[in-house]
């Protein structure tokens, strides 16, 4: 009964998000289980000590997407130290842009030796519950003191997509950071700057 309780108030708080566009900063974001490409499902609720996550929705194809891949892995390796794991999900429609494929993104995750999970949303409801819209688009959650997951950033990684020697400011770090300082985060929204996600027809 408790389950069924828990599955009907996802399911509400899914379909509200989404027909609002989204999560905003201060909501409360649900779990996920998706596919990994070890083959392993991964949920935030496996990392017991985690202290928030940032949740990056990615693709193999799209040229943001790939400028950003070595930033996402060097991001991963500082996050990782302050409790704040990253986790990458593909949300795009594999059959129009099979680039995007799951044996795909094996490779590409390999070549670039990923250092975090990169999971398939295949349903697209978890994009679509997010309010994801870009690849790459990011979602800084924070674990609260009920174990929710808040949602305190949303956007870009940081304030450069072409140049990653020209950023000035590393907008997620810098939430991370201010999190951890028990502050406010001062910029807690920007614009995600990518494709378009390939959203089924």
């Amino acid at each position: 009964m408790k389950k069924l309780a828990l599955l009907i108030a996802a399911a509400f708080i899914s379909l509200t998000a989404f027909a609002d566009g989204g999560y905003k900063v201060g909501d409360n974001a649900i779990d996920f289980s998706l596919k990994n490409i070890n083959g392993k499902m991964v949920s935030m609720a496996d990392y017991k000590d985690a202290k928030g996550f940032i949740v990056i929705f990615t693709c193999n194809h799209c040229p943001f997407s790939v400028k950003y891949q070595e930033r996402i892995v060097e991001l991963a390796k500082w996050s990782a130290k302050k409790g704040y794991p990253v986790i990458a999900i593909n949300p795009n429609d594999t059959i129009a842009y099979p680039d995007d494929n799951y044996a795909n993104m094996q490779k590409r995750a390999k070549e670039q030796k990923f250092n975090f999970p990169y999971l398939v949303d295949g349903t697209q409801q978890i994009a679509k519950t997010y309010g994801a819209t870009k690849t790459p688009h990011v979602f800084v959650l924070q674990k609260g003191a009920a174990a929710n997951l808040v949602v305190s950033y949303i956007g870009a990684i940081d304030d450069n997509a072409d140049d990653a020697k020209a950023v000035k400011v590393k907008y997620v770090e810098q939430a991370v950071n201010e999190l951890l300082s028990g502050k406010p985060v001062s910029v807690n929204t920007t614009k995600a700057v990518g494709c378009g996600i390939k959203w089924k027809k």
